[in-house]
């Protein structure tokens, strides 16, 4: 009893698609019919008119839709070609790249004029911490700030060590209510 059933239910499905193919096909070819006899009634000259102003469109419309295409993938491999060598230039130029030097071209470049405060003062700023205390103590240099980041405090304090500071004194205290932390240090060059 169950295999009728679903023999039924599909075969009642079949004809339902097949019943929305045979409409569409109908449509179709009522659509073709009436086409071709307003085709028919056209005089010659206007078929051939006709013909030729078809064919016209059609190799206009495939022309320039296949030269755009090859264009834009004209373009785009201009544009890959340009980010590899650039890719490629970069990675040559990595080796040539030296910290030490630079850091040593930044100090001849003015850096070295300015007194410890103020080159410690700016590495802070360049780091991030932008409301640091310093002051020049001798020698030394004492400095205190608060910043919410810990990346950013050791981003910083590792500068320092890059440019040849060395910490005598460091406390580093996390208040347990907002995480800031709380950095004072005295540094020597």
């Amino acid at each position: 009893m169950k295999r009728l059933q679903r023999r039924t239910k599909r075969s009642a499905a079949v004809s339902a698609t097949n019943t929305k193919t045979h409409a569409f096909s109908e449509r179709m070819s009522s659509y073709q019919n009436m086409l071709s006899t307003r085709w028919q009634a056209l005089p010659p000259r206007d078929q051939l008119a006709l013909a030729i102003l078809s064919v016209f469109l059609l190799v206009f419309i495939g022309g320039y839709g296949g030269y755009s295409i090859h264009q834009a993938a004209k373009e785009s491999e201009n544009d890959y070609q340009e980010q590899v060598a650039d890719y490629f230039w970069l990675r040559a130029q990595a080796g040539n790249i030296d910290s030490n030097a630079l850091s040593a071209g930044n100090n001849a470049n003015g850096e070295a004029d300015m007194p410890p405060a103020n080159r410690i003062s700016a590495l802070l700023n360049t780091t991030g911490i932008t409301d640091a205390q310093v002051v020049a103590a001798g020698d030394s240099v004492q400095l205190s700030f608060i910043h919410p980041s810990q990346a950013v405090v050791s981003t910083a304090l590792g500068k320092l060590e890059q440019q040849g500071w060395q910490f005598t004194q460091l406390s580093m205290q996390q208040d347990l209510t907002n995480k800031s932390i709380q950095v004072q240090a005295t540094v020597i060059l």
